[in-house]
């Protein structure tokens, strides 16, 4: 477990400021957060490499805040690697190890063989951080604390080595804290996510939670939600099929109206009525090129300002009445439906994909 009450710590000029959170024993959390929210700082306070100035760090149920780094079963790897330079790959790896067959597993499992002798000073930066990983894990620190370790791996070797950690992860059942900027990595190996920014915890829990009820439009906007608004949000009474299907499942808000510009939305929120945002993500607009023919409310014929392709999908972006609304779609559907710019089309989304913070 790792517990964080009231952390204040301070390093130069940033401070890190009264943070509290709790990842169970055995759990993942993920940290996210723009450059300079604090990341590093908060490993390095849970560390011990940075003091504590007020609050509390505790591991395991130990309270660890005036002890020493070496005293605390943490096990920290930098986004750099930072390792011995006059130690070969191995020896790195053995660096603090209880038994040598640890060091050689972990050769095994990141694929060092190969270089398993050699001076780390002649790696690439992909291999040191492939060995500054396996050095860690050979020690088998009951707390896992990773600052991006995959940064300098390209995609598809940043892909192999997250599942082989995860693998240790799962043989292990340490309690891990991973530092990351990637959004979408966050989700993968994540149980609970922190959202940091100067130096404040800004929200935690489920990652899939932060990322569909996001607590405000800074933190929407942070984790790119495409489509965010300004508006006015008041409770209506409705009995159409979209609401009570939806008041059947998890949800246990009320139906709103939600007006921006020219628009109403409709939702489904706990939002108090008075000024507010709207959120939708582009994945959970539909496009057609005609209103559909169900039971969801949110429908609105917009035209099409731009496509712009990303991978396997498009954005597509529609002026409805001068509210912009993106859509993310399969290539494929863009042709099948021959959408273009200047086109009209069909913005629809449910009641339930609509959050109000």
């Amino acid at each position: 477990m790792i517990s964080v009450q009231g952390l204040t710590a301070r390093l130069g000029s940033f401070t890190l400021e009264r943070v509290s959170f709790t990842i169970p024993a055995g759990a993942y959390g993920v940290v996210i957060g723009p450059a300079g929210a604090g990341k590093t700082t908060l490993l390095e306070s849970i560390a011990g490499l940075v003091p504590v100035r007020e609050g509390a760090v505790r591991l395991g149920g130990v309270d660890v805040t005036r002890l020493p780094p070496e005293q605390r079963g943490v096990g920290l790897v930098y986004q750099h690697g930072y390792l011995f330079p006059h130690l070969t790959v191995r020896e790195n790896v053995a660096y603090g190890t209880a038994a040598t067959t640890q060091a050689d597993e972990m050769i095994d499992r990141f694929g060092l063989q190969l270089v398993a002798d050699r001076d780390v000073r002649s790696l690439s930066g992909g291999e040191r951080q492939l060995v500054a990983l396996a050095r860690t894990l050979a020690r088998e620190p009951r707390v896992l604390l990773l600052d991006e370790p995959f940064a300098a791996l390209d995609p598809r070797s940043r892909a192999a080595v997250r599942r082989e950690v995860r693998s240790w992860y799962f043989d292990r059942r340490a309690t891990v804290l991973h530092v990351t900027h990637d959004f979408a990595e966050a989700g993968l190996v994540g149980d609970i996510a922190l959202l940091l920014d100067k130096g404040r915890l800004l929200q935690h829990g489920d990652p899939a939670d932060l990322f569909r009820r996001p607590a405000n439009a800074y933190v929407a906007n942070f984790l790119g939600a495409e489509n965010i608004y300004a508006g006015t949000a008041r409770p209506i009474r409705a009995t159409e099929p979209d609401w009570n299907e939806a008041a059947m499942g998890q949800f246990a808000e009320h139906p709103l109206a939600f007006d921006t510009g020219r628009l109403t939305l409709y939702a489904l929120g706990d939002a108090v009525p008075g000024k507010a945002h709207a959120v939708i993500r582009a994945e959970d607009v539909m496009l057609s090129t005609e209103p559909l023919a169900s039971s969801v409310r949110n429908q609105f014929r917009g035209r099409i300002l731009e496509i712009v392709p990303a991978g396997a999908l498009c954005k597509v972006t529609l002026d409805v009445s001068g509210t912009l609304i993106v859509s993310a779609v399969t290539t494929r559907a863009v042709q099948e439906l021959g959408l273009a710019p200047h086109a009209e089309a069909v913005a629809s989304f449910k009641a339930t994909a609509v959050h109000i913070c």
